[in-house]
């Protein structure tokens, strides 16, 4: 087995550190990064070893320069730090740190031998998650460290479910804009319609796209009389080669007089909704708790493509998709591909 770079060895204390290269190939898909802040080799020296020997990824500084702006090239996944230092002490490096949005969501663990109740405040104030008196215990700290990064991890995982239901809910769900019909002027719009209109067409008022005018001035008709339309699209090439469809659906008349009717006006709710390869994805992802490569795998599964199809596609082998396929069936409670195919498609068709 090949083994990991190693972690930076401690900083000279006799040189700035603040231009010191970060470890080559650093990878957090093994370990989690932790920096430590400290301007006393010997205490680099404790707490590098002992989380060297627990798995972690180490970086150190002995600068509150070089400590922002490893945090901001690494994005460690927690940072110990030392109260008083020379120059910036540690109250100011994280003050810095959480005012950063790249690093403010970082827990920041204090070690200061100071135990009044004025320097634990100021700690925590300045953006300390935890604080650790000096002399350092290493089983004190690693203790420390595993439930901050469990409590990091927790959140990181909620931001990211939270912008994923964001991000498909926006583009599964529906985006309304009222035109009337007599001169194609945008009355009202939401703000997701807004920037699916700027996407496609370039433009989102004071007047509809002409598309969508002659469209609905077509169908008036037919709406009055309840006569449900076919709906309008359009396309455009999305990443990856695919394909991103934006359909309107004549919805409903809003204003309550016959001048409209009269006129062949009228202000019309037209509903607005946006189709991807990658949008359905992320809702199967939500929908059934799957991984990207799982949702993934069953939407292509869902297209009534093959294994090797799905290899294909993935650049990976057929075995490589069943692998998945086969944990998409436990997941889903099923034990045919027909059965999966139909549940993502009913997923699908509920938008």
């Amino acid at each position: 087995m090949t083994s990991a770079p190693s972690p930076a060895a401690p900083a000279d204390p006799g040189r700035p550190d603040v231009a010191a290269p970060l470890p080559a190939g650093l990878d957090r898909s093994e370990s989690d990064v932790v920096l430590i802040v400290d301007d006393v080799p010997d205490n680099l020296a404790v707490l590098h070893d002992a989380l060297d020997a627990a798995g972690f990824a180490v970086l150190v500084a002995t600068r509150g320069e070089a400590a922002l702006e490893r945090a901001a090239a690494a994005l460690p996944d927690i940072v110990l730090l030392d109260a008083l230092m020379p120059g910036m002490d540690g109250f100011e490096v994280a003050r810095r740190l959480k005012a950063d949005p790249r690093t403010a969501a970082i827990p920041i663990v204090f070690m200061t031998g100071l135990t009044d109740t004025e320097h634990v405040v100021a700690a925590l104030g300045a953006g300390g998650t935890d604080y650790i008196t000096k002399p350092i215990r290493p089983a004190e700290v690693l203790a420390r460290i595993h439930v901050h990064l469990q409590g990091a991890r927790r959140a990181r995982q909620t931001a990211q479910q939270a912008g994923q239901a964001r991000n498909a809910l926006d583009a599964f769900g529906y985006a309304s804009i009222t035109v009337r019909a007599s001169d194609g002027r945008l009355m009202w719009q939401t703000a997701l319609a807004r920037d699916l209109l700027l996407r496609y067409y370039g433009s989102s008022g004071p007047l509809a796209p002409r598309p969508v005018v002659d469209w609905l001035r077509r169908h008036l008709a037919d709406a009055r009389r309840q006569i449900e339309p076919p709906r309008l699209s359009v396309e455009q090439a999305a990443a990856h080669g695919g394909v991103r469809r934006l359909t309107f659906r004549l919805h409903r008349q809003t204003d309550d007089g016959d001048e409209g009717a009269e006129t062949g006006g009228g202000d019309w709710l037209i509903v607005m909704r946006e189709e991807s390869e990658q949008v359905a994805m992320e809702a199967l992802s939500l929908a059934f708790g799957l991984t990207a490569r799982e949702a993934e795998v069953l939407y292509w599964v869902a297209q009534g493509k093959t294994n090797r199809d799905i290899g294909d596609i993935l650049g990976a082998s057929p075995a490589t998709a069943k692998k998945h396929l086969e944990r998409i069936f436990a997941k889903l409670g099923v034990e045919t591909r027909t059965a999966a195919a139909g549940m993502a498609m009913n997923r699908l068709r509920q938008g």
